[in-house]
């Protein structure tokens, strides 16, 4: 495993959140799976987070994360820093995949904490997987429709948890959350968003930290590093463009996984966009606006490449 100087550094740019890729009869894609973290690498991302909601990790089996995190592990090699998303439906298999995460040289973990859990079982939850988990804990507040966890309870547990050194925010009104956070942190606690992506110059303009899409990742780094070199209206010219093929992928949860399976599979990353999420599925309308935007987007790709 390389060692990098990121491991004492904080992680600043694009962490796109990996898809799972599945072959035409559901079963894990590995083949794919590494052309997706070589594909990470190329396109010049900060990160990786692997087995978040767009990872469809609801779906997989502990054996199949397992899988996952070897893989992924294997063929980064440690080139870029990898986030494992833990969140589980009980907190024994969450703390069971921070171990593998941790064996197998992840860099973090990302664990989701619910705002109407008792803030002091949360904290005792965190200080027990902290003791299993690697240096880097970062928490998803995500609440699709709602406020998510409340300023107080954030800065309580950032106090009171050594390694929850990152929050990814996925909140409504995102924007002015990540500018709250880092205020009352003393820019400390590192800030990132993922789902508010449609409004990721408002993000860059409040600068943080790194921003955790999914997809897209060569469009976005460029965004990214435009924006920081200085060249605000080229990012911002780049992003309108690419506004309409996230105005329709952002629609909802499932049309974003399966909007992006099927440019993966354009790319030739995929080889196949088959969905485990049932409810991942266009109908005829949105087949053909898919197909016009995911051609969109790829032609973006190279052009911006």
């Amino acid at each position: 495993m390389k060692h990098k100087s990121w491991e004492t550094e904080a992680i600043k740019g694009i962490i796109p959140s990996l898809n799972t890729p599945f072959t035409q009869d559901g079963a894990l894609d590995i083949p794919s799976l590494r052309k997706l973290v070589q594909h990470t690498i190329d396109s010049g991302c900060a990160g990786m987070l692997g087995l978040a909601v767009a990872g469809e990790y609801e779906t997989l089996s502990y054996k199949e994360k397992r899988t996952f995190i070897e893989v992924v592990s294997n063929e980064n090699n440690g080139t870029l820093p990898l986030i494992i998303s833990v969140t589980s439906t009980n907190a024994e298999s969450t703390l069971e995949l921070s171990k593998l995460a941790k064996a197998h040289g992840a860099t973090g973990i990302c664990v989701q904490i619910y705002s109407d859990t008792k803030l002091s079982d949360n904290i005792a939850f965190l200080k027990d997987l902290s003791q299993h988990s690697p240096k880097i804990i970062m928490v998803q507040d995500l609440d699709w429709s709602g406020d998510g966890l409340d300023l107080d309870s954030i800065l309580t547990m950032f106090n009171r948890v050594k390694k929850l050194t990152w929050l990814k925010i996925e909140t409504k009104k995102a924007g002015p959350k990540y500018s709250a956070v880092k205020s009352m942190t003393n820019n400390h606690l590192k800030v990132c968003g993922g789902w508010a992506v449609t409004q990721l110059l408002d993000a860059l303009d409040r600068q943080v930290d790194a921003f955790i899409p999914t997809g897209m990742e060569h469009l976005y780094t460029k965004i990214y590093k435009q924006y920081h070199m200085g060249n605000h209206d080229l990012a911002r010219d780049l992003f309108h463009k690419l506004l309409p093929v996230l105005n329709f992928a952002n629609q909802h949860i499932d049309i974003s996984i399966r909007f992006l399976k099927e440019l993966r599979v354009r790319e030739g990353v995929f080889s196949s966009s088959f969905c485990r999420n049932k409810r991942a599925v266009f109908d005829d309308t949105q087949a053909k606006e898919a197909k016009f935007l995911s051609k969109l987007a790829h032609d973006l790709s190279k052009e911006y490449a």
